[in-house]
């Protein structure tokens, strides 16, 4: 595809790859300005990256089991949602941002955010790993985020590794405190599908054990 109006589609490949290769070097000499309509082009076509894996890994039933419709779907609805979400993300982590030191603007965290969508496509693949695949998930985060903190917002390594690690140490708890909840659930409805299981059984026995006596009382007849 060619270039068209100011954003070159045939560079993003390229991009994402520098991202995620030479992060350091990338966001040290990313433009800080620009404009908003080139990083969130870019953030729709990670999504629809993201969307592609998350569709293949779904039909060939790597991922998560659910229809064929569903799973292309999700190649509309990622970039929809990382093109609504991205604004309220980049508001996020530009008040973090600010309350580390950074001096940078508003776009400045806009394009870093969109940026750092380049790793969509691997964390949709990573999200397979189950558990494992959320460890990697918060710590590739942590990493990208430290490293666009100390490069493009030239905040402190010491205190832009405590911060982030602290945000992520609170993520790991929070999704693991929500896997244990969804676990506990889980084994109660187990347990309640047991339960019922018991019981139905229990009643057909009864039941049986009812014909069986009338089928002796109408022999005895």
């Amino acid at each position: 595809m060619e270039e068209k109006n100011g954003i070159d589609f045939k560079a993003m490949p390229r991009t994402a790859v520098r991202v995620i290769t030479s992060p350091a070097a990338f966001f040290r000499d990313m433009p800080k300005t620009g404009g908003f309509a080139e990083p969130l082009v870019f953030m729709m076509v990670m999504g629809v990256a993201a969307g592609i894996v998350n569709a293949v890994l779904s039909i060939v039933g790597i991922h998560a089991g659910v229809g064929i419709g569903k799973a292309l779907s999700s190649i509309i609805k990622y970039p929809l949602v990382v093109a609504v979400l991205g604004f309220i993300w980049s508001a996020i982590v530009f008040v973090i941002w600010k309350f580390m030191g950074s001096r940078e603007p508003y776009e400045t965290a806009y394009r870093c955010s969109a940026y750092i969508t380049s790793l969509w496509p691997i964390i949709t693949a990573l999200n397979v790993i189950s558990r494992a695949g959320v460890l990697i998930v918060i710590a590739i985060g942590v990493s990208f985020y430290g490293i666009a903190s100390i490069e493009a917002h030239k905040i402190p390594s010491r205190r832009t590794w405590l911060v982030f690690g602290i945000l992520g140490a609170i993520l790991l708890v929070l999704l693991m405190s929500s896997r244990i909840e969804q676990r506990g659930e889980t084994m109660k409805y187990r347990k309640q599908l047991e339960q019922s299981t018991k019981e139905m059984q229990k009643n057909s026995e009864d039941a049986q054990k009812a014909l069986e006596e009338m089928q002796k009382q109408l022999e005895k007849k």
